[in-house]
């Protein structure tokens, strides 16, 4: 094996590093307010739906593809069909790995900058904190950076080492937020939006959102599981790691939820209030806490933490490329991506109000995406080109290379694999590819 690529060093590994990728603020700034947005907790039940029998069986597909051949997207795909077309979807994923990555880290630096916002004591003015181009840019810049440091330091070294300290802090800190935000007068009403599904709320984009987000939240659609599966060793349980994966990113969503619709409702805010939910309304509740800002503080640093766990992982896809394909030294070749990187990402990080032109960008309809870069770019590699690299990757493991073969590859190291073989093969053929497609389609409003 190339000495370049490396491998997890235990399945625990793995499992916390490719839990980290999908754990982030996916889960903890993204998923709850478009869960406000969407109606509540109609929503939650359709993204429970779109992980079980979407996200799971997909993300089998993906890992079965990158340990298959031991390569990146584009690098597994040109082993199966060298010299066809289909090596563009693996193209795409890196593409799409990178296009998240640069809206992503400007998010993630916001998230740092709250570190030192509730240290002093200053929690609100939010609006004019993203609008400010200095201190935004600077903390984007700083996170890419962190971001280039751990994954130079390899897949062992530097990826799984620094996901088995970080995914427990986060898990241990939020439950402690759960029992604060249940406690204040007026939650229960936050709960109800959250828990009780009105099913009348229930529209096509609601589904596109759900699926959108089980996409984004598992970090699927974009070959980062080709590529961390690349990493899994033959005699892995694959089946078990994609179980596990996928609970504690929905625990670490659901519990988001838990927190922030009581804290919201207690506060008698707004739950539709979009992205900045995270940085409006908890800062909010800190603030009111004996000891708010040292919580709040700390609990800015995790939700950073977590960021990290993800942002690791959208540069390690351009970066296995770059390393597998064209056999270039990964300390080297991580710096030219996240240079790359931020500099894409200059738009977004300005997006906010620093410059009117990216502010009112406005090149997609309005019913797609808000006018600003940064939610143009969200909309456009965090919900349309997943979905797109999802349809295509189901259809490439389930017909070009086909379900019997990627099947033969999960049942590796998973004897239990083979009471579901037939089942995981319709869904990977027909059932997974037919749902992504009709939700593609409703994306252009076909069905009105």
């Amino acid at each position: 094996m190339d000495s370049n690529r490396g491998q997890w060093s235990s399945k625990v590994g793995f499992i916390l590093a490719a839990a980290g990728s999908a754990i982030g603020l996916g889960n903890i700034w993204r998923f709850p307010y478009i869960v406000g947005e969407n109606g509540g907790g109609a929503f939650v039940l359709i993204y429970i739906i779109m992980v079980v029998f979407i996200g799971l069986p997909y993300m089998l597909a993906e890992l079965a593809l990158g340990r298959s051949v031991q390569r990146n997207p584009v690098g597994s795909i040109e082993a199966i069909k060298p010299k066809s077309a289909w090596k563009g979807v693996g193209y795409l994923g890196v593409l799409t790995g990178v296009g998240i990555l640069s809206f992503y880290g400007v998010i993630a630096g916001w998230t740092v900058g709250y570190i030192y916002k509730m240290l002093a004591g200053r929690p609100g003015g939010f609006a004019g904190f993203i609008a400010d181009p200095i201190p935004v840019l600077i903390l984007f810049a700083f996170f890419i950076f962190l971001t280039a440091l751990i994954v130079n330091g390899g897949i062992s070294g530097g990826i799984e080492r620094w996901s088995k300290i970080l995914i427990p802090l986060l898990f241990i800190l939020m439950l402690g937020l759960i029992i604060y935000a249940n406690t204040l007068k007026g939650s229960g009403k936050g709960l109800i939006f959250y828990l009780n599904p009105d099913l009348s709320k229930i529209t096509g984009k609601t589904i596109l959102a759900a699926l959108g987000q089980a996409f984004f939240s598992l970090s699927l659609g974009m070959g980062l599981m080709i590529t961390y599966g690349s990493y899994v060793s033959k005699q892995e349980n694959i089946m078990t790691s994609a179980f596990y994966i996928s609970l504690f990113d929905t625990l670490i969503a659901f519990i988001a939820g838990l927190i922030i619709f009581p804290a919201l409702f207690a506060n008698g805010l707004n739950p539709s209030a979009g992205a900045k939910l995270v940085f409006v309304v908890l800062p909010d509740l800190f603030a009111k806490m004996p000891g708010g800002a040292l919580v709040g503080s700390v609990f800015f640093l995790l939700l950073s933490v977590a960021a990290l766990t993800s942002t690791i992982s959208l540069l390690e896809v351009p970066v296995a490329y770059m390393v597998d394909e064209k056999k270039q030294p990964r300390k080297k070749i991580v710096w030219v991506v996240a240079l790359v990187t931020y500099i894409i990402g200059i738009p977004s990080a300005l997006s906010q109000g620093a410059n009117h032109f990216f502010t009112d960008f406005g090149w997609l309809p309005s019913r797609l995406a808000s006018a600003d870069f940064l939610s143009e770019m969200s909309f456009l590699f965090g919900d349309f080109s997943l979905v797109v690299g999802a349809f295509l990757l189901s259809i490439f493991v389930g017909w070009v290379w086909g379900a019997e073969k990627a099947a033969d590859e999960l049942a590796l190291g998973s004897a239990n694999f083979n009471r579901f073989r037939k089942v995981w093969i319709f869904m990977i053929r027909f059932f997974i590819p037919a749902v992504i497609f009709i939700i593609l389609l409703n994306l252009f409003g076909i069905f009105g």
